[in-house]
């Protein structure tokens, strides 16, 4: 299985327009050529020939298929294999063996129903998954749901439930974790809030839906300079220490210093 190295931002881009791909690619930390939700029904088979006639790094491009057991996802498989592609996202994760029927590829499991969301567990232990992602809107109306979020745009709890268990699923199997698409593109604010709080919890990376919102994901990803220098000032203050100790009033413990070189860690990213 090879590891996720993309993030924190990753950008999706419609697979029926190929005038954005180079764009899309060079901005963001890794581009998400979608073939599901971003394409309408007409447009899927251009969008299926559009793959080859752009040239991006295969390291840095992910493919969003349709779901498993539709006619669209046998289709983007026929196609897939004129391309380099071997990062794949597949729509509506259900089960573990819906990603079992792509185990020539690296997967990042989209869990955005029930069903998947049940089974985030089963699906992050399959070998060929790389991350887990999670997605609120498809979440609530596979429930019979019509909101997501709260007014004042917080998520409700059902999709807080969800956004957990998938994190949770994906640490335990050691695979990365993507956090999900902010839907009101013109609230920084809140983009900025759930993109600091997916990094302080461990996710990986958040996924953007416009060019817009990848410097703001970023930003929040990045530790600013006073967490940076408290993390290199407590690990020089670890060395030579045996178990715990204090430091500035602190109790300092393993899980402590396991937090200070992840500041580090996405610093130097």
């Amino acid at each position: 299985m090879s590891a996720f190295t993309l993030g924190p931002a990753l950008l999706f881009c419609p697979a029926d327009r190929p005038d954005r791909y180079a764009k899309a690619s060079a901005l963001a930390d890794g581009v998400i050529l979608d073939l599901e939700d971003a394409v309408a029904p007409p447009s899927k088979a251009s969008a299926r020939s559009a793959l080859t006639s752009v040239a991006l790094d295969p390291a840095t491009t992910v493919v969003r298929l349709n779901p498993v057991g539709t006619p669209d996802f046998t289709a983007d498989l026929v196609a897939l294999r004129t391309t380099p592609y071997r990062t794949l996202m597949l729509a509506k994760t259900a089960s573990a063996a819906d990603v079992r029927a792509l185990a020539e590829y690296d997967v990042v499991a989209l869990v955005e129903t029930a069903a998947g969301v049940a089974n985030a567990q089963a699906i992050a232990a399959v070998p060929n998954v790389v991350a887990l992602m999670w997605g609120a809107d498809d979440l609530v109306a596979s429930l019979g749901g019509t909101s997501s979020r709260f007014p004042d745009g917080r998520y409700r709890d059902v999709a807080v439930h969800a956004r957990s268990t998938v994190l949770v699923a994906a640490g335990a199997c050691g695979r990365a974790a993507i956090d999900a698409v902010h839907m009101d593109i013109g609230d920084v604010d809140g983009l900025r809030d759930e993109a600091i709080d997916a990094a302080a919890c461990g996710f990986t990376a958040t996924a953007c839906i416009h060019p817009t919102q990848v410097d703001v994901v970023r930003q929040a990803y990045r530790p600013d300079d006073t967490s940076v220098a408290w993390a290199r000032a407590v690990l020089a203050a670890a060395e030579g220490q045996h178990g715990v100790f204090q430091w500035e009033g602190r109790m300092v413990d393993g899980p402590v210093l396991r937090h200070a070189e992840q500041v580090l860690h996405r610093a130097e990213r």
